[in-house]
């Protein structure tokens, strides 16, 4: 229908969003040097000022480049994140993704991904992000023909509407999250394959919704109903006929962030055996961390597994197929203390990543920012088993790293043991 076909003049996502045309220039990477000096990455997001990191450099970008390989569209990704990022405020990070404004979710979900491709790919051409920011646009200009006058007067088969376009007429799909498949975690491979995760699917819904309303064609108070089974769709309803149950299924924009590096950083962890213990004692009991006595029950799959993933590292080999990939799940704990750096498990989980890179210095300083958060946080977990072994785990770390730090003395090479320079591929 031609007269629903909104004018190219209004048609910007940035209109909708209201970002400023220019920012001050982020500097992320290169970070100056420590020890002698801690700085701390600052984000500025309109009058309020937004922590996005840590008193620590971040060292995946610099690692690389010293093993030889050129960051330079990993670097200008990970810049244009944080330029998103920034603009975060307490109240943004708590908005429904169907309403964000200050922070373009797709656009910042399409830099993770670009800076992913960039480190695995070497490609020496960046991932596309205005071309997928296109498509994803597309779409909703797609959908204008679908539209007709009899759904302004009920909201159900506006959305009923919008959903038989998404899932039906354009065939996106909810991938099987059982499955070790990575496409479905990145924005543009689920533009392209038109498979992905609940999360993924959100987005791309919720971004349809915020053009509709810009133009003028969603007059009512809509909301995502974000599914956590591992089945169903993510589907949109009307406000104002919500149940109190519903708000447990509204996805808000910190959150929707933070669970797409989670999966992420879960689905390349180096380390995949075990399930049932956390990514942090996974990584522990690879580096001897844990008593194998608070293992009892492990099949011997999993000790060869845990053995396997070490004998990896120790030949320089930072990534294998579905045994994760040791790049990209420091990239995912970076991005994660930049988005959520109050979380003092980030910090740990990054630390012991750093360990297996042989990284000891700096994963000591990341270690003493975990246990000073910690403290801060005053949190009382001594009656979750896990919890114990985690604070275990964390404690033995941290005297190993005090005793290589005093033998070896703070004149160690930063990269001592630099199996990111492998030019082995996971393909």
């Amino acid at each position: 229908m031609s007269s629903l076909t909104p004018a190219p003049s209004s048609l910007s996502r940035t209109s909708f969003l209201a970002i400023p045309s220019a920012f001050s220039k982020f500097q992320l990477c290169p970070l100056p040097s420590f020890p002698s000096s801690s700085s701390r990455v600052l984000c500025r997001g309109g009058s309020s000022l937004q922590h996005v990191a840590t008193d620590f450099k971040l060292v995946l970008h610099d690692a690389l480049d010293a093993s030889g390989i050129d960051t330079t569209h990993a670097r200008e990704a990970r810049e244009e994140f944080c330029s998103q990022i920034r603009r975060f405020t307490e109240i943004e990070k708590e908005t429904s993704i169907c309403i964000n404004r200050s922070v373009d979710l797709g656009r910042t979900a399409l830099y993770i991904a670009a800076e992913d491709d960039s480190l695995v790919s070497h490609s020496s051409v960046p991932l596309p992000v205005d071309a997928f920011i296109s498509r994803l646009d597309d779409l909703s200009m797609d959908y204008c023909p679908h539209y007709k006058p009899e759904y302004d007067s009920s909201p159900e088969k506006f959305l009923e509407s919008i959903e038989r376009f998404l899932y039906v007429h354009k065939g996106f799909s909810r991938a099987n999250e059982n499955l070790l498949e990575l496409r479905p975690l990145y924005l543009h491979s689920v533009l392209t394959h038109r498979s992905g995760s609940a999360l993924m699917l959100s987005l791309i819904y919720s971004e349809i919704m915020k053009m509709l309303r810009l133009w003028g064609l969603l007059y009512f108070d809509a909301e995502i109903f974000f599914p956590h089974d591992a089945l169903s769709l993510p589907n949109g309803y009307h406000k104002q006929k919500s149940k109190e149950s519903d708000q447990v299924h509204i996805m808000t924009s910190g959150n929707l962030l933070v669970k797409i590096l989670n999966n992420l950083k879960h689905a390349f962890w180096p380390f995949q055996h075990d399930s049932n213990k956390s990514l942090f004692l996974r990584a522990a009991r690879a580096a001897n961390c844990v008593d194998r006595s608070d293992f009892v029950g492990e099949s011997g799959s999993q000790i060869a597994s845990a053995k396997a993933a070490q004998h990896r590292l120790d030949r320089g080999v930072w990534t294998s197929v579905r045994f994760g990939d040791m790049r990209r799940s420091l990239s995912a704990c970076e991005r994660l203390i930049l988005v959520n750096n109050n979380d003092a498990n980030e910090f740990r989980d990054y630390s012991i990543l750093l360990y297996h890179c042989g990284l000891y210095e700096q994963s000591l300083q990341y270690l003493n920012k975990y246990q000073e958060l910690k403290n801060l946080q005053a949190e009382v977990n001594s009656s979750d088993p896990l919890s114990s072994l985690e604070d275990d785990a964390a404690d033995k770390l941290m005297m190993r790293l005090n005793l290589i730090m005093m033998e070896q003395g703070w004149s160690q090479p930063h990269y001592a043991r630099n199996f990111l320079g492998n030019s082995s591929e996971p393909w």
